[in-house]
């Protein structure tokens, strides 16, 4: 068993917390993510749970076994850094093979654990090359390379892949999923680039100014954001907010919610938005009330080129500001009245810059936050 488990975890530096109360529970052979911004935290959990920072407060468990005082020699974990840490002086073998050495290994048994890695990783022509001699992405593998001859029961990966430029940034994403799938062990990876959690995770956490804000598989993630920091977070181009007043009409007898914008109730052409009725009993406390409206870039479309069925108050008015094609799709940049939002469009959409359009949002998919916790209402 490869359980990772922090119970309610502190790190401080001088009386000021940089990790606060964090709790964990990672299960044996899981793809584990911390993510967050520069700063939040993220890599001094992976570090205290190497023994690389010692924990000021908290309980760190590995495998069943307190690791609070054990070195972290003893810990039985691997740990592959941003800058990869390789010995310039030595040979691709040699530095697969020198912790082995170090643990007084025999000759055949590190032999056999080498090639093995070198075969996982597909790079046994590159044995006898120095790192000098190889390119970022095969030195990154190197360093993979050296914490798989370990065997150990966890692999930590801080920000491995931030070194190297985006089209192999993406091959290593797949080739590091492939080998997880492959040895089945558990690894804990740090990154602060969402695209890397939500592709490769089977879990991922979010942490911002060292307290974790949510942990749920990619999916829940994105659909369920805790708060609007989490929604913000995740997602490329990153969710649309806006702040919104709910508001009460009555037709025909029969009474709804809508958003619209704060003042603007003397323009008939503002931005307003009909609430499902899924939604109505939860939303009804905030009647009159103002809160944060969420909507997904894909959520927008353009009315004039909108296949599916049109719901009544599901669309509204907007200017375009900017266009940017991206080849596939485009992004358009759009006005409110009182807000700029972001629209993934369809590749044909034929709107300018200045020109007022019909937007149809997906009403069944808006998040809606309390202006002042931000926590998730919807």
């Amino acid at each position: 068993m490869a359980e990772v488990i922090l119970k309610n975890v502190y790190k401080r530096y001088n009386g000021t917390a940089a990790v606060t109360n964090v709790s964990l529970e990672i299960v044996d052979k899981e793809f584990f993510i911390l993510v967050g911004p520069s700063g939040c935290g993220k890599s001094t959990t992976l570090r205290m749970v190497a023994g690389l920072e010692e924990v000021s407060d908290g309980e760190i468990w590995i495998g069943g076994r307190k690791v609070n005082d054990v070195p972290p020699k003893d810990r039985d974990i691997a740990m592959v850094f941003q800058n990869y840490a390789l010995y310039p002086h030595m040979t691709v073998y040699e530095n697969m093979a020198f912790g082995l050495k170090l643990r007084k290994y025999s000759k055949r048994e590190i032999e056999m654990r080498v090639k093995e890695a070198a075969e996982i990783l597909n790079m046994g022509n590159l044995l006898e090359r120095k790192p000098k001699e190889l390119s970022g992405g095969q030195r990154q593998r190197v360093a993979v390379g050296r914490a798989i001859v370990r065997k150990p029961k966890v692999f930590l990966f801080d920000e491995p892949l931030s070194n190297l430029d985006a089209k192999l940034r993406v091959q290593m994403r797949a080739e590091l999923s492939k080998l997880h799938d492959r040895l089945q062990t558990t690894i804990i990876y740090v990154t602060h680039d969402q695209v890397e959690a939500m592709t490769m995770g089977d879990k991922i956490c979010v942490m911002k100014d060292g307290v974790i804000q949510q942990i749920a598989p990619p999916l829940q993630l994105y659909n369920r954001p805790a708060n609007r920091f989490v929604a913000g977070f995740v997602g490329s181009p990153p969710m649309n907010f806006l702040t919104v007043r709910i508001s009460e009409r009555k037709e025909a007898g029969k009474t709804s919610l809508w958003i619209k914008e704060p003042d603007t109730d003397n323009r008939p052409d503002s931005f307003q938005l009909k609430i499902e009725k899924e939604m109505e009993a939860t939303l009804k406390p905030y009647v009159g009330k103002e809160v944060t409206l969420g909507i997904r870039p894909e959520d927008i479309y353009d009315r004039l080129f909108y296949a599916g069925e049109i719901h009544e108050g599901s669309w509204t008015k907007v200017t375009v500001e900017v266009v940017e094609p991206m080849g596939a799709e485009k992004y358009l940049y759009l006005n409110t009245g009182k807000n700029s939002i972001i629209a993934r469009m369809e590749p044909q959409n034929s709107a300018k810059p200045q020109q007022d359009i019909d937007v149809v949002v997906n009403m069944s998919k808006i998040r809606v936050f309390d202006l002042q916790s931000e926590k998730s209402i919807i």
